[in-house]
């Protein structure tokens, strides 16, 4: 069981500061969930552009209101208390702060809290076994070139 609150991570390296608010990042990969969980704040005014391509997420609401912008298709939505979005096909999306906005992020897969943006909105590609391995079969010629190789990082991981 994990209990953790937001006074505990506050100032230690959970707590993210970034170009349009700030992230408090309660669960992370490291806590071996599967997803990771934030609390998200962003200051009226503030609009930021974000692009997840290898992660999912979901936003809701806790305080305040802004305006959520699908960039591919032009949607705008209002997202206020009690409003969950889920950005379920990586949406390149932006969201404007109306008001002072506190959401609660839930990722997946959970990120390991060193993340930056990139100027694209997204995050670099998650490095996990699992997605190792795939890279790894997907660009061997062989099945025995994939098996030895998969052997030999599993070694490495150890």
């Amino acid at each position: 069981m994990k209990i953790r609150t937001i006074k505990e991570i506050e100032n230690t390296e959970r707590d993210v500061n970034f170009k349009e608010g700030k992230s408090l990042r309660l669960l992370l990969a490291k806590d071996n969930m599967g997803f990771s969980v934030h609390k998200t704040i962003i200051p009226k005014g503030k609009k930021g552009h974000w692009h997840y391509k290898h992660h999912l997420e979901a936003c809701y609401c806790i305080q305040g209101s802004g305006i959520l912008t699908n960039l591919v298709t032009g949607e705008k939505h209002k997202i206020e208390v009690d409003t969950i979005y889920a950005l379920d096909d990586n949406d390149n999306h932006t969201f404007e702060a109306l008001e002072d906005v506190i959401l609660i992020s839930i990722f997946n897969p959970p990120v390991t809290g060193q993340e930056i943006h990139k100027k694209d909105g997204s995050y670099e590609k998650p490095k996990h076994l699992a997605t190792d391995i795939v890279d790894i079969v997907n660009n061997c010629k062989s099945n025995y070139d994939a098996v030895e190789k998969v052997e030999e990082l599993l070694t490495l991981k150890q």
